[in-house]
């Protein structure tokens, strides 16, 4: 996931980076066990109640903005946002720091690609931290990269993907971290995640920012905006609100 590197980039210094870069190949941190048991999970869709913030209306992207400012570049047609190919990361105008976030995406009908060139995007928690968003149904990839996962951090607990074309939903329960004055970890970020209603993370800790080649360590930040990627695949979004915790 090349595109992840927009976080990481931002986050870690260049002599880290180069670091991570010289010693590691991206292959060293992909696990492939166990691979998430497969289950078939059930239809229900969340309506956000009143505290909710609406990120996501179905009519604009008044709310979102390109990873680098200016407007949000990605299709939004019959109450759905998709990505654009090329056209980059967009992220939230607004910034958070804990929060619960609903989210519905879908990936394309039409198969195309396979392990991670399938129906790839991504949901980033403050800008740095990836939840996975890919066509796992019947589609092998690392399990840590799968969806469902912290990418390259957390194996979901099972695959609960439904099938290409079809609505998904992730409900993400998020706590930042936290840190003290000299930049250290107070504590790190934890997360639990329903997909499609499933419990696939369960009040996990994550090493840090989320990264495509090397290891994971924090840098201390504030609250950040919600990003999604654009990994060059036509992943659509729909109803996505949040509420600040």
């Amino acid at each position: 996931m090349r595109t992840l590197l927009f976080a990481a980039c931002t986050l870690l210094s260049a002599t880290a980076l180069a670091q991570n870069n010289g010693q590691m190949k991206p292959e060293e941190t992909e696990v492939w066990e166990p691979v998430p048991k497969v289950i078939t999970p059930g239809n229900e869709t969340l309506t956000p109640p009143s505290d909710a913030i609406i990120l996501f209306n179905g009519k604009n992207l008044d709310n979102w903005e390109a990873e680098k400012g200016g407007p949000a570049q990605w299709e939004v047609k019959n109450d759905i946002m998709t990505v654009v190919k090329g056209t980059g990361v967009i992220k939230t105008k607004q910034q958070f720091e804990d929060f619960q976030l609903h989210i519905e995406w879908r990936t394309p009908a039409e198969v195309k690609g396979e392990s991670q060139g399938r129906g790839n995007s991504g949901i980033f928690m403050q800008e740095y931290y990836e939840l996975q968003v890919l066509d796992n149904y019947n589609n092998r990839t690392y399990s840590n990269g799968q969806a469902g996962s912290f990418y390259k951090q957390r194996i979901p607990l099972v695959n609960a993907c439904k099938k290409p074309g079809e609505w998904q939903t992730y409900d993400v329960i998020w706590t930042a971290p936290r840190f003290n004055e000299d930049g250290s970890v107070k504590s790190r970020a934890r997360a639990t995640v329903l997909q499609n209603g499933v419990l696939v993370q369960n009040n996990v800790e994550l090493d840090g920012p989320t990264q495509y080649i090397g290891k994971p360590s924090y840098v201390k930040h504030g609250p950040k905006s919600l990003a999604l990627q654009d990994h060059g695949n036509p992943v659509s979004y729909r109803n996505i609100w949040i509420r600040s915790l």
